[in-house]
């Protein structure tokens, strides 16, 4: 395997080659440098030399002419030029023409055996025929041999093949052969291309040499001829004769011409050829531009090649090592043996002198920190340092190099060096620490593994020095302990995950290799109880954030808190993640609200059963208040801020989520007789949730996920919190309007103070125009800004109710509440519904707190009764309602879960009846959601009650159905003597609150459609379904239930439901529609069959009316409308057989009218006919549903008749 590169080598040790200095000047034409030449190296450039003198020339400038002469000058004293003229007198195109026709031949005759017409019968050797020819025919006999090569090189299939050539062997006529050939190529290059000819060269004995003195008689052609030679190279160089051959040829072209050395390496990394000439060509560059301090070229070309990013290049050099690896080769005649051997200098050159395990035996343990025996790094060697660690653990782990004993005994002492406290010094402690955890195999002997604990021991010791001197916080200290942690906790994947990431390298380390530094860390130098207990000393990481990378000391302190260590060492963890959490900005920490969860689990589940207590501490309600001091106060929100916005986000977060894990692990915590301490209900009452959040909402980017976290919490637990109503007004008060008012912002509205306002509203009765001024100011503060004001503004709502005050104060107001609402809703809510408690004389006022509102959120519609008459005050009322309501059912669902354990005792009581065990919690949960409906229906029976008009507002001519009146005929028809003017806005301010309030029920129904069922069964005055139908959109869920409301026993709900249809019909005249009403048309004749006179006359009087709403929405009822009519017309005429001299002609006009109905269209119409002539002294119910029944039908007929 190492004849061919050996051959090279010594084959051409004793020729003269081109220098570096002598190809420069060829290739910039310097005469002056040409003229300084020695004459050996003069010979080589002769053919080259003599052309340039010969031939015309393109340049015709003075310049060159000179340079000319000067150049035949130093011709004209060399012997060998006058046989090179020789050669240049021949006529070429005769000896193309004939060469074409020789190569024309050897293609028909399959071969290169035959007759040549380049040369006929030799009657020597080709070396004696040389000697004895002329010019001519040695041009013909080097091309001719010239040819026969590069056949054969194209027809050999890529394989290498020797050719023992007599012309390219003899040293005397070598340099002869050498002019012949580049008088050939330069005159002939369209025959000889000069890539064609170094390939074929490199099959001969001296090719490198011809190679060589051909390039530097073209020097143009270098880059062509090494690109051509290195794109039809091996992959792999090392492998075959030829490859070497390839390589080291090119080594020579390099050695001639260095500047181009690594352009030529980087073809090599391009084509993914020859390896072994990317190394030798670094090697040499690395020799002629030596650097002590700074990291080699060497280092970094190897580096680049199995640490870069493209995967083929990683492979390809990959296959080198394994492959050299394999070779049993001499050590200094192989490439890879070479890189290590270098590399290993390298290595070498920057271990401290003064090193051995006897003096690290010696150590004194209590020495300073800063004072060592050992020799440390030098400091400009730290950064080489580790470079050459990553290097090697490239080698080793991607490239799968094994070392030597030598390799790795220098690799450890590099390893376990001591370097300064500086952040390179810590990046260099953390590779070898790694490396150390990736290839234990290089610690193969008890005094490399006592070394090795003694460098660990080092690195503990010298952690808090290193952190504190480096300046870098992320230290080596906390990679030890969370190293520690998971070998505790058997997570082997998780340390070679951790050892990639560090180095920067993914590489195989199988679990089983760690088994030996698994003992070392758990047994002799970190314990689990030593981990904890040194966890907790170390220091918090000051202001903790997303830009601060590497492993801290959160990543170890959650490694513990997920193995519960600190429950079972019974170490006390509260207080660190207290400090930690204080110790917070922004951009989040993603470790941050893993680290939260873990610790919450701890606290609520014990780290086994058979100790229940063994779980860590919460962080106690004082501690927490004091994270939100200065939020809390409201005036001075901004300037008494201890704690960062991300310090009092997470703790509401740890809030939130540790109340919802507790209500989740209720159960469990009951079975196992615990009960975690809940937060009490007055603690998060202070905490100002609303505000936070909408912090947090400007911070999206920079908090990561904990926004979204704390939206799905308070939608869970705090749903009166996430009302849309409110997000959609957010929008609005943080969208540009509000930039726009900001702009507008005067002085004088900074300077009104909270008792400005409160003097204001006092002189309310008397001026309004202060209050107004003052308030249209606080409109153009910020939401936080007027916190401060919330207390004047709510206390001061009950004098606003009393008639004369402006609906402009009222509006704003209401505007102002709203904007308050987005920062502190659950304090704003407590101090309106206290503020809107009627006002009774000699009864003391309860003052309600939240949690008395969340049980019964109907004490906010028991407050002054002007209220709801007063619109902007009426929204407000609404806005609160909706928000207890929701609030209600939260705090009902949490108290359930809270008191689960309540439900154990009645299972066991009932144990031994079957089927029964699971029966108090399904009563319990039934009697939750009995309760919650009766709320909301008792809520929406309370609001539609409210839509009703007062006894003084009927007297005053308003009626239920204002909402579908104009308002100017109601007015018209009024009392003329009374003022107008307070009409008008009683009757506004009326149906404003029958919108809000049909707003709100609107609401209501989509959110749970069966609050609309239940207050339908129940029923409410008919006198709202004009109301109800048309101003709640979702009213025709009701056609859903309607066929099982008619189905009721009790009349008045049948009743109720007609009547509710016949309004729905003409609302939504859908088929749907349709169908209910055909079945309430057959509900209808069923029950003329079976009710009694009395019922018959109480179902059907208020129902009658309804047929007429169904015939105008569905012509098609029209038959069996008029059909049921006459129905009840017989059914009421044989009732009174006594009086069949009224009724009779009711039931025969009955029939004409269904016969013909167009000639009864106007008799409704005739004043004579609805005033004419009856029985109205008879009282006689029957009477009375007959003439109803004929009233109806003329109804019928005349909106059918007009197509109304």
């Amino acid at each position: 395997m190492n004849e061919g590169s050996t051959v090279i080598m010594t084959e051409c040790t004793s020729l003269q080659f081109v220098s570096p200095f002598a190809f420069e000047a060829m290739q910039k034409v310097d005469v002056v440098r040409l003229a300084s030449l020695s004459d050996p190296e003069l010979r080589l450039l002769l053919p080259c030399l003599v052309r340039m003198a010969l031939c015309a020339p393109a340049d015709q400038s003075q310049s060159w002419a000179q340079d000319k002469k000067l150049i035949l000058r130093l011709l004209s004293g060399v012997e060998a030029v006058n046989s090179i003229v020789a050669l240049l007198s021949v006529d070429f195109h005769a000896l193309e023409q004939d060469a074409s026709k020789e190569q024309q031949l050897r293609h028909k005759l399959g071969g290169g055996s035959g007759e040549s017409i380049l040369v006929s019968q030799l009657q020597h050797g080709l070396t004696l025929e040389f000697e004895h020819s002329d010019s001519p025919r040695r041009l013909r006999l080097v091309l001719s041999e010239l040819l026969a090569i590069m056949n054969k090189v194209s027809e050999s299939s890529g394989e290498f093949f020797f050719k023992s050539s007599e012309l390219f062997e003899s040293p005397v006529y070598l340099e002869e052969a050498a002019d012949v050939l580049c008088i050939l190529q330069a005159e002939l290059p369209s025959l000889l291309p000069i890539v064609d000819v170094a390939e074929a060269l490199l099959h001969v004995r001296n090719g490198a040499w011809f190679l060589c003195l051909l390039v530097a008689n073209v020097p143009d052609s270098f880059n062509e001829v090494c690109r051509g030679l290195i794109k039809n190279g091996e992959r792999q160089d090392e492998e075959s004769l030829g490859g070497r051959r390839r390589t080291d040829a090119l080594r020579f072209l390099c050695k001639m011409n260095p500047s181009q050395a690594l352009k030529v390496r980087g073809m090599v990394v391009e084509e993914c050829h020859l390896p072994g000439l990317g190394v030798a060509l670094t090697l040499d560059h690395t020799k002629n531009e030596a650097s002590e301090d700074g990291v080699s070229d060497l280092v970094c070309f190897v580096s680049g090649l199995l640490l870069g990013t493209n995967a083929k290049v990683r492979t390809w050099f990959g296959t080198f090592i394994r492959n050299g690896q394999q070779r049993k080769r001499e050590t200094s005649s192989s490439v890879l043996w070479q890189m290590r051997r270098q590399l290993l200098l390298e290595l070498m050159g920057i271990l401290p002198t003064v090193r051995s395990t006897r003096i690290a035996e010696e150590a004194d343990v209590e020495m300073e920190p800063n004072v060592s025996v050992y020799s440390g790094l030098k400091e400009e060697h730290v950064v080489k340092a580790s470079a050459l660690l990553r290097l090697y653990c490239a080698l080793m782990g991607i490239a799968g190099l094994k070392p030597t004993e030598e390799e790795a005994e220098q690799l450890l002492q590099l390893m376990t060096s001591r370097p300064p406290a500086t952040p390179a010094g810590v990046r260099f402690v953390s590779l070898s620490f790694c490396m150390l955890l990736a290839f234990s195999t290089l610690v193969s002997t008890p005094e490399q593994e006592q070394l090795m604990v003694v460098w660990l021991s080092w690195m503990i010791k010298e952690e808090a020095y290193f952190e504190s001197t480096s300046g870098v916080s992320a230290s080596f200290g906390e990679m030890l302990l969370l190293v520690a942690m998971y070998f505790h906790s058997n997570q082997l994947s998780a340390i070679i995950d951790l050892v990639c990431s560090t180095l920067g390298m993914k590489i195989v380390i199988k679990p089983s290799s760690l088994s030996r530094m698994k003992t070392v860390f758990t047994q002799e130098i970190f314990t689990e109880q030593v981990v904890t207990a040194h966890a907790v000393r170390v220091p918090v990481t000051s202001n903790l954030s997303a830009n601060i990378t590497g492993f801290l000391p959160i990543h170890c302190i959650y490694q513990l808190l997920r193995s519960r260590s600190f429950t079972k060492h019974k170490v006390s963890i509260k207080d660190w993640i207290y400090r930690q959490l204080c110790e917070t900005s922004i951009p989040l920490h993603p470790q941050l609200l893993p680290l939260i969860d873990v610790y919450i689990n701890s606290i609520l589940t014990p780290a086994s059963k058979s100790n229940p207590e063994a779980t860590n501490q919460p962080v106690t309600e004082q501690e927490i208040l004091n994270i939100f001091q200065g939020v809390i106060g409201g005036d001075n929100i901004r300037l008494n801020q201890r704690f960062s916005i991300t310090a009092q986000l997470l703790v509401l977060y740890y809030i939130l989520s540790y109340e919802e894990a507790l209500l989740a692990n209720a159960k469990a915590l009951a079975a196992m007789q615990r009960k975690p301490k809940s937060y009490s209900s007055s603690l998060m009452d202070q905490i100002p949730i609303k505000f936070l959040i909408r912090q947090a909402q400007g911070l999206q980017q920079e908090l990561g996920g904990l926004h979204s976290a704390l939206l799905r919490l308070l939608a869970t637990n705090y749903p009166h919190l996430c009302i849309v109503d409110d997000w959609i007004c957010e929008e609005e008060i943080t969208g540009t309007d509000a930039l726009l008012r900001r702009m507008l912002l005067t002085n004088n509205a900074k300077n009104h103070s909270p008792k400005q306002l409160q003097e204001a509203f006092s002189a309310v009765p008397v001026s309004h125009t202060q209050v107004m001024q003052i308030l249209e100011h606080l409109t153009l503060l910020s939401a936080s800004e007027l916190i401060p004001y919330a207390e004047v503004l709510t206390s001061n709502m009950n004098q606003l109710l009393n008639s004369g005050v402006p609906r402009r104060i009222l509006q704003t107001v209401n505007k102002l509440w709203m904007v308050l609402n987005t920062v502190m809703p659950r304090r704003l809510w407590v101090m309106t519904v206290n503020a809107l408690q009627p006002s009774i004389k000699f009864v003391r006022q309860q003052k309600y707190t939240q949690n008395d509102l969340m049980i019964d959120p109907l004490i906010v519609l028991r407050c002054d009764q002007r209220v709801y008459r007063c619109p902007p005050l009426m929204d407000i009322t609404l806005h609160m309602l909706n928000g207890y309501l929701l609030a209600s059912k939260a705090y009902l669902s949490a108290h359930l879960k809270e008191t689960a354990e309540q439900d154990r005792p009645s299972q066991n009581n009932t144990i031994g009846l079957i089927g029964q065990t699971d029966g108090p919690e399904v009563t319990r949960e039934e009697l939750k959601n009995a309760l919650l409906a009766a709320q909301d229906s008792a809520a929406v029976q309370i609001l539609l009650e409210i839509c009703l008009p007062t006894e003084e507002e009927k007297a005053k001519g308003v009626n239920p159905d204002s909402l579908l009146r104009n308002v100017q005929s109601v007015i018209t028809a009024s009392t003329p003597n009374k003022g107008t003017e307070e009409e008008d806005n009683l009757l506004c301010n009326l149906r404003e609150v029958q919108c809000l309030i049909c707003c709100l029920l609107h609401q209501m129904y989509i959110a749970d459609p069966n609050i609309a069922k239940l207050v339908h069964f129940q029923g409410y005055p008919c006198e709202l379904l004009p109301l109800t139908v048309a101003g709640i959109p979702s009213m025709h869920i009701c056609l859903d239930f309607i066929p099982e409301l008619i189905a009721q026993p009790e009349l008045e709900k049948q009743i109720f439901a007609i009547q509710l249809l016949s309004h729905l019909c003409i609302q939504y005249a859908l088929p749907k529609s349709l169908s209910v009403a055909r079945l309430a048309v057959n509900v209808m004749g069923t029950l003329l069959t079976v009710l009694t006179q009395a019922k018959r006359y109480a179902f059907f009087m208020p129902t009658l009316p309804s047929l007429v709403s169904f015939c105008r929405a569905f012509p098609p009822l029209y038959e069996d409308i008029m059909s049921l009519l006459i129905q009840i017309g017989q059914v009421c005429a044989s009732d009174v057989a006594t009086q069949t001299r009224d009724i009779d002609p009711i039931i025969t006009r009955l029939q004409q009218i269904k016969e013909k109905p167009g000639g009864w269209s106007g008799i409704s119409k005739d004043p004579s006919y609805k005033n004419g002539p009856r029985d109205t002294g008879s009282m006689d119910p029957d009477v009375q549903l007959c003439h109803c029944i004929e009233s109806t039908v003329i109804e019928i007929i005349n909106m059918s008749v007009s197509g109304i």
